[in-house]
């Protein structure tokens, strides 16, 4: 009777201290909003190669434009 009492009080303290130890996980917002800056530059530099026919097309003289 004895023992068996001793058995239930340690399996009882390992239970609580294996309970005391386990990590806890808090969700939370924060209190100032979130602000992100990009700061981007954005540069193109569009090549475009003509044909001399279609220069010659496209010419001022030819009353396309």
């Amino acid at each position: 009777m004895k023992q068996s009492l001793i058995k239930v009080f340690t399996g009882a303290f390992l239970l609580l201290t294996l309970a005391g130890c386990t990590p806890t996980v808090k969700v939370a917002a924060p209190d100032e909003p979130i602000t992100i800056n990009l700061n981007v530059k954005v540069e193109h530099e569009i090549r475009v190669k003509i044909d001399k026919g279609l220069d010659e097309l496209m010419t001022k003289d030819s009353g396309l434009f």
